[in-house]
């Protein structure tokens, strides 16, 4: 087992956190901090002179408010990546993240704002293509209806984990309500 996977932390009411290493996951394991809720399978994590077991799904065992700090916490130009799924939302291109940038919707300079409703993934050709103009002047429309880009980042983060990750998807109440389809059932009404 690598320690470089990531297991799911959940707070002590089962709200999704985020994701941590293996070896983070098994140190507050050893601490007693967290609850395993799932186990990944028969992996275990070796040293020289044990093995330790390696959870997939933690919950913390005292609850931490986390909604002041998500609030708070600067947009990351991955997670625009993965909600945008590395495609260019002009051209439609799939890229790697080294060939992709931030583009505004409506220019910085024109009074856009760093909300992620107002940054997509653009590929160098067709952000230096559109400049300065919306997407409209420019003759550029995008691919996604800004009403599917108002999913949250985190959740979009853990979805794209998820999918590796069976056992992650009824915490994330992938199953019952798939932000997946949310956003492809937009799209199609987009195009309609």
């Amino acid at each position: 087992m690598t320690i470089n996977g990531r297991v799911l932390l959940l707070n002590q009411t089962y709200e999704p956190l985020g994701t941590v290493s293996v070896a983070r996951a098994i140190i507050m394991t050893f601490k007693n901090s967290v609850y395993v809720e799932e186990w990944d399978g028969d992996r275990v994590l070796r040293s020289a002179h044990d093995e330790f077991p390696v959870p997939s799904v933690i919950r913390r065992r005292t609850y931490i408010n986390i909604r002041r700090r998500r609030a708070a916490a600067g947009m990351k130009r991955l997670r625009i990546y993965m909600r945008d799924k590395f495609r260019c939302q002009y051209c439609g291109e799939k890229k790697a993240a080294t060939a992709l940038t931030l583009d505004h919707i409506m220019p910085r300079s024109r009074g856009g704002d760093n909300a992620p409703v107002n940054i997509v993934a653009a590929c160098i050709k067709c952000n230096t293509r559109k400049g300065n103009r919306t997407p409209e002047e420019a003759r550029m429309p995008l691919l996604t209806s800004q009403s599917a880009l108002r999913v949250k980042l985190e959740r979009v983060v853990l979805c794209h984990y998820a999918e590796a990750r069976s056992e992650w998807r009824k915490y994330l109440f992938m199953d019952v309500h798939d932000d997946r389809d949310i956003m492809e059932k937009v799209r199609r009404e987009e195009r309609a």
